[in-house]
């Protein structure tokens, strides 16, 4: 968990105070407008900023002074936005990237990916980059699987695609969750996002506005009218 999380940038903080928390096998969703703080607390999750003040607690362990290369270790994994495959790479080749991690063997993880993602197991020697968007990003994901990881941090993973791919990539989300990985997503479609989180914060201008139950959040009038139009 993200705990009184304050940094920002060149000496101005753009988040305050802020709390995130994700416990094991459960989805935890960061919305909020545009600027209120979304991705610089993730960043802050993931050792990518300097904190001002706070800490970061993952499996009982203070890891805020760890590099993100040392969290990788400790069991995070992060898909990014964009730039999240390697195109000219098969499906397969993606996957192995992902595996650095293991010594030795990794085909028991592959198959543990391909049950999770079985589009890929099909498509395992097509390149990447010929794929479609929802299949694009079931690779960035399954990558990401392939470390093993018990966090799973992800940067927007519906940005740009349809409804239909949207409930697909939402999916495969639910099932990396009941497979035992924790989930933390920063999403601007914010409804699809509640729809599926155990736990849901709101960010308003760097701070905690809202945090409740993702069900919870979709019924409050508040919440509906000024971040869900309604």
């Amino acid at each position: 968990m993200g705990r009184n999380l304050t940094c920002g940038y060149g000496g101005a903080d753009i988040i305050h105070d802020v709390t995130i928390a994700v416990d094991k096998g459960q989805i935890a969703v960061v919305v909020g407008p545009n600027g209120a703080g979304k991705s610089t607390a993730m960043k802050a999750m993931l050792g990518l900023m300097e904190l001002t003040s706070g800490s970061v607690i993952h499996d009982n362990e203070d890891i805020t002074r760890l590099s993100p290369q040392e969290r990788v270790g400790r069991g995070m994994a992060f898909v990014p936005q964009t730039r999240n495959i390697f195109a000219t790479l098969t499906v397969e080749e993606n996957l192995e990237m992902g595996a650095f991690l293991h010594k030795g063997d990794f085909a028991g993880i592959m198959d543990q990916t391909f049950e999770l993602f079985p589009v890929l197991r099909e498509k395992r020697s097509q390149k990447a980059g010929e794929l479609s968007g929802g299949q694009r990003q079931q690779v960035a994901l399954g990558r990401a699987m392939m470390t093993s990881p018990n966090l799973l941090v992800l940067d927007e993973p519906t940005a740009g695609v349809s409804p239909i791919v949207m409930d697909e990539v939402m999916e495969r989300i639910c099932e990396i969750a009941r497979s035992g990985v924790s989930v933390l997503m920063v999403e601007q479609n914010a409804r699809s996002a509640l729809e599926i989180a155990n736990v849901g914060y709101v960010l308003v201008q760097g701070r905690n506005r809202f945090t409740d139950t993702g069900e919870a959040l979709l019924a409050d009038p508040e919440v509906r009218s000024s971040f869900l139009g309604g």
